[in-house]
């Protein structure tokens, strides 16, 4: 009697756990289909603003920067090689509380450039948070519109015209974004599971969800947005250590769209070692832990219903699918050991095979839009799956631990950065680099 219950209840377990993996896949493939889409009208809408003759006005670039001395002589060269127009740049460099060389290089950059300022916060008071930094950083800003760049990136020449086209062309957008790229992204396997991730991401999730409900959310850098609509809903929120994805709920609820346009591009760093990967995913768990509980409750009264959405979306995204997987691979495991049995028939070997193979094609086709969808990017995404993707598990876990267990107070921890320059790493050439490769062609 009690090994018949065992399998009754293992098996109804197993199909609730089929039911919500295929409802994530479903939702991802609409998804997929729409960013297609997407894809295909950005391009054309990127050659007709190539030939609009916009009048762009001044933008205050805000680049917070705390112990930033490996990456930001590449950043600020990538900033001040924007194909804008000259005087309506100022960059601001917020020294938060460096302890090694960024105040120095940055102040070279000053005083050979008037468009770059530096402003240092001190060490005693410093490292508190990336919200904070950029808070600071639009107190001395002069301009009416406020982009946003990582100490660690370096844009392409025509990303930030971009972004502001959008802007000027259509006054319902409070703020958008571009897309970004690893530029250390064949640097080991690490680097290339993220690559792809991130390159999944955008092209299926961020351009899926502006094409069908016109919804996207701010990544922490690459991005512009109003001044006055970020002063109206008071700055960045300074207990936020995501504070991307918070301040883009309250600019929905302010009646505003964010676009994602993916031909304003960056490059930045990303994880090389799995102890740093861990650190900074675990801090986007906790740090979207903390927007569910500031915002569910608010969810019914949103303006954009599908925002309220996407709130339980994040939800079920991190853990009602995080069940489900753990449900599966516990019943799979057990199961291939002879441990339990499944009773319920059905064609459930051919399910998850379908499964796979939809998650390969989704990918496959997103990877496709920056032509990485080569045979090698294939196989890494099939090894992804059964590795990579597996390893959210624990992060997810470990940041409900910290949050529901320990209740840990949440604290902004800067992820850490990688020589620049080495050999395998994608970078932006230097004006002075470039300039010397055209004299020898």
């Amino acid at each position: 009697m009690g090994s018949s219950f065992l399998e009754v209840d293992l098996s109804i377990l197993f199909l609730v756990a089929v039911i919500l993996i295929w409802f994530m896949i479903a939702y991802q493939l609409i998804l997929t289909l729409a960013g297609y889409f997407h894809h295909l009208r950005s391009m054309k809408e990127q050659r007709e603003v190539d030939r609009l003759p916009l009048e762009f006005p001044k933008v205050s670039i805000l680049i917070p920067a705390h112990n930033e001395e490996k990456v930001i002589k590449k950043t600020l060269e990538s900033m001040l090689a924007f194909d804008y127009p000259r005087d309506k740049i100022e960059i601001i460099v917020v020294n938060d509380g460096s302890t090694d060389r960024t105040a120095s290089i940055v102040g070279d950059f000053a005083s050979m450039d008037p468009r770059v300022k530096l402003y240092s916060v001190p060490v005693d008071e410093g490292g508190k948070g990336k919200s904070r930094a950029l808070n600071i950083g639009v107190a001395q800003a002069t301009a009416e519109y406020i982009a946003v760049y990582d100490a660690d990136n370096t844009p392409e020449p025509r990303a930030l015209r971009y972004l502001m086209a959008q802007l000027l062309l259509h006054p319902e957008l409070g703020a958008v974004l571009g897309k970004f790229r690893t530029a250390n992204r064949m640097r080991n396997m690490l680097t290339r599971f993220i690559n792809v991730e991130t390159l999944s991401f955008q092209s299926i999730l961020q351009a899926g969800r502006w094409k069908l409900f016109r919804v996207a959310t701010l990544p922490g850098t690459n991005f512009v947005v109003r001044r006055n609509l970020l002063e109206r809903i008071g700055g960045w929120d300074e207990r936020a250590i995501t504070e991307d994805s918070e301040l883009s709920i309250r600019i929905n609820m302010e009646g505003f769209r964010i676009k994602y346009i993916p031909y304003a591009r960056t490059n930045e760093q990303e994880p090389e070692k799995w102890k740093v990967w861990v650190g900074q995913r675990t801090r986007w768990v906790r740090g979207n832990n903390y927007v569910i509980s500031k915002f569910v409750r608010h969810a019914p009264r949103f303006r954009n219903k599908f925002l309220a959405f996407e709130v339980f979306y994040l939800l079920s995204l991190y853990y009602v699918f995080l069940i489900a997987i753990i449900v599966s691979d516990l019943l799979f495991i057990l199961s291939a050991l002879g441990l339990v049995v499944i009773t319920l028939p059905g064609p459930y070997t051919t399910v998850w095979i379908l499964a796979i193979i939809l998650f390969l094609l989704e990918i496959f086709l997103a990877l496709s839009y920056d032509r990485e969808d080569t045979f090698a990017n294939l196989l890494l995404t099939s090894l992804m799956y059964i590795t990579y993707c597996q390893s959210w598990i624990y992060v997810v876990l470990r940041g409900l631990y910290l949050d529901v267990v320990k209740k840990e107070e949440r604290v902004w921890v800067k992820t850490v950065r990688f020589d620049v320059g080495r050999d395998g790493e994608q970078t932006t050439l230097s004006i002075q680099e470039k300039q010397l490769e055209k004299k020898g062609e």
